[in-house]
């Protein structure tokens, strides 16, 4: 597994005014989708490509045009939709699934309730985003949910991260597949209840409030 911790005035501009609790769920979720357009850019660094000839209004030449199969986008459910406009402003033709996940708070068990993904993902270049890499139990399920379809290429992006989430991904993965995490910051730790110290909350209630 490879960690990509982004390092960049404007990324940490934008962390700070999503961390304040003084933040509306209006500017939260404007901010979450101009931060995630910025974790786009890196996390969309080796997506493959293939030579294509084109012509400018000057001459003939060689440019880039996005591989085949098509990349897939998978936010997680329900705080992934946040971050899903970000990605796809960037890979418009990617097409997008859906894992629906819940946490058991106690057992830390993940429950999958919804799941809206090709049976076969062989080939393709895999983005999953969630907002929070807390105790990596959910990334870890949706990324063992890809790999079991065939997946080789994965590239998981998360505003923040715990450093004991990012070892429970890192031990889970190993060596089986390519997989790259993407994240604006790694902080603290996790608490007694396992949110991200200093973190940000609850991203899903912040994005949409608590229902």
């Amino acid at each position: 597994m490879n960690l990509k911790v982004l390092d960049h005035p404007l990324v940490n501009h934008k962390l700070s005014v999503m961390r304040d609790k003084h933040t509306p769920s209006a500017t939260f979720r404007q901010i979450v989708d101009e931060l995630m357009t910025l974790l786009a850019y890196e996390a969309t660094r080796n997506v493959r490509v293939v030579d294509t000839p084109i012509e400018t209004p000057v001459a003939k030449t060689t440019g880039k045009h996005l591989a085949e199969p098509q990349p897939i986008v998978i936010p997680i459910l329900r705080a992934g939709l946040g971050m899903l406009d970000g990605m796809t402003r960037l890979i418009p033709t990617a097409e997008v699934g859906f894992l629906g996940m819940v946490r058991d708070d106690e057992t830390l068990a993940i429950e999958t309730y919804a799941n809206r993904l090709p049976q076969d993902l062989t080939n393709r270049q895999v983005f999953i985003v969630d907002p929070m890499l807390a105790t990596g139990s959910t990334l870890v399920a949706a990324i063992e949910y890809v790999l079991q379809r065939g997946a080789k290429d994965v590239t998981c992006t998360c505003l923040i991260a715990a450093p004991e989430g990012i070892e429970v991904v890192k031990n889970a993965v190993g060596d089986r597949a390519d997989v790259h995490v993407v994240v604006a910051a790694v902080d603290e730790r996790l608490n007694e209840q396992n949110y991200i110290v200093p973190g940000l909350g609850d991203a899903g209630d912040r994005l949409y409030g608590i229902v």
